[in-house]
């Protein structure tokens, strides 16, 4: 409401308090926060945006908040080492703070995009706890802006879940200050280059979510492919990663094929049992094929089944499954579910 006009100069982040289910205390605290970083830095309100992150339900401490954003605002710089200091303080439950930047060339002139983001649970976004902040020098507009981020979350943000819980307050924000002079929307069309490379970065970053979900020890990626579309594709994809068996057997170092299968199954999208083919895969090249179009091929003693359960010992495991139904693909990443996740998550107001 407040950001309406598309002019984002000033975002004020807090962690700790989600600063959600409080009523109409809630929205005046906000507004309160707004007009008070106005008046310190002479920013119009209609400019500056809100995000907070943490527990549900609790009344915001004004008292102490309000003076913590005018410490914070006197130690804005502009350099690496503000922006890393920036994504430490967003951390909730994370165990690294996450930021990345790249760089592309449009027509030869250097655009450039940094982000940061925080979130390990309560990850099953619908653009998961999530927040992301993202800033570029190019020259583009905020409906330009909102269609390029919207790509861009539906690519990466969207296809991360930790624990299948959809958080609150998940906010994502792409801000542009057209420093490179370099127009990057033409005729209502992003740039492939500059969309790819804000694909890029969501995704990296995304990832790096997924990694550093609460307990983890395995980071999962799944790959579907040969779905009838897109929509199969993501949904496929997404009930793998979502599964509390798959993500528990990965934990355990278990290959079941079953419970991927099952997965796919109830997913909603368009398979045959007969046609579908499982494998999972390392980062350093070592392939297993479970299945393979419907026939069972990892059974015990099989060397299939060996390979499988040695890439279950990896940090990281790749799930590929083949649906032979279209052309249609799509990648989900997430973690395994652990001890720790229930012992964080039983403690977290405690």
């Amino acid at each position: 409401e407040m950001i309406k006009g598309g002019k984002i100069s000033l975002v004020v982040v807090n962690s700790g308090n989600a600063k959600c289910f409080t009523g109409q205390d809630g929205i005046d605290d906000c507004e309160k926060t707004i007009e008070f970083a106005s008046e310190i830095t002479n920013i119009p309100s209609s400019e500056i945006a809100t995000a907070s992150t943490g527990v549900i339900g609790r009344k915001m401490p004004m008292d102490i908040i309000l003076p913590l954003v005018e410490e914070s605002i006197s130690k804005l710089e502009h350099n690496a080492e503000s922006s890393t200091d920036a994504a430490k303080s967003i951390m909730t439950t994370d165990t690294y703070h996450k930021e990345f930047a790249v760089e592309t060339e449009i027509d030869g002139e250097k655009v450039r995009i940094g982000g940061i983001t925080k979130g390990v649970g309560m990850i099953a976004p619908n653009m998961g706890t999530m927040l992301c902040f993202l800033a570029t020098d190019a020259v583009i507009s905020s409906e330009m802006i909102n269609k390029a981020l919207k790509s861009a979350v539906n690519r990466s943000f969207n296809m991360i879940v930790v624990d299948g819980d959809q958080s609150t307050n998940d906010t994502a924000i792409l801000m542009a200050n057209g420093n490179s002079g370099v127009e990057v929307a033409k005729d209502g069309e992003i740039n492939e280059d500059f969309q790819e490379a804000l694909d890029f970065i969501c995704i990296s970053l995304a990832k790096m979510m997924a990694r550093d979900g609460e307990g983890a020890t395995k980071f999962i990626e799944c790959k579907v492919n040969g779905a009838k579309d897109e929509n199969d594709a993501i949904l496929a994809s997404k009930s793998v990663i979502s599964s509390s068996l798959v993500k528990s057997a990965i934990f355990g170092g278990d290959p079941n094929w079953g419970r991927i299968v099952a997965a796919v199954g109830y997913s909603g999208c368009e398979m045959n049992q007969d046609m579908i083919s499982v494998s999972v895969n390392s980062d350093d090249g070592k392939e297993a094929i479970l299945v393979d179009k419907g026939k069972i091929l990892a059974f015990e003693g099989t060397d299939e089944l060996n390979s499988a359960e040695e890439i279950m010992q990896e940090k990281t495991v790749n799930i590929v499954v083949d649906l032979y139904q279209g052309d249609a693909s799509a990648t989900a990443w997430g973690c395994d579910l652990t001890y720790d996740y229930v012992k964080i998550n039983a403690e977290y107001t405690t």
